[in-house]
């Protein structure tokens, strides 16, 4: 059986889900769809941005903030938001697959519009991936 970040559909509809976040958020700096241990399924745009690097944090910060929920038994974690001077980091879950969508915004997007928007993109690949692996 393929392991999910060498599947070439899942890859092709991340691929989608990257493209419509770009389209629904102008101010998307770098995406990219990783599996829990880091392995990189697809990432946008292709820049000379560090992506193996951005994909370890981001599965190593998800982690994290699951065991913090965990342990204060506040309930799963829904997304993470890393706030800074030049711009922000969302990430989240793909509901119903172990893969994490992080995102890295300038400041031209709120904070509201560029985690409705990542939440959408991440439900709709997440759906459209169990129809198709199922």
């Amino acid at each position: 059986m393929t392991s999910i970040h060498q599947d070439p559909r899942a890859i092709e509809l991340g691929a989608f889900a990257l493209t419509e976040l770009r389209e629904l958020a102008p101010s998307l700096v770098f995406a990219t769809i990783v599996t829990d241990d880091g392995f990189e399924l697809v990432h946008a745009p292709n820049n000379s941005f560090e992506v193996g690097r951005f994909g370890s944090m981001s599965s190593s910060v998800q982690a994290l903030s699951e065991a913090v929920t965990r342990e204060l038994r506040i309930g799963d974690s829904s997304y993470v938001v890393i706030a800074a001077e030049k711009g922000h980091v969302l990430q989240l879950r793909v509901p119903g697959h172990p893969l994490i969508l992080a995102a890295l915004f300038d400041t031209a997007e709120t904070l509201g519009k560029a985690l409705a928007s990542s939440r959408r993109s991440a439900e709709r690949f997440g759906a459209q991936l169990s129809s198709t692996l199922n």
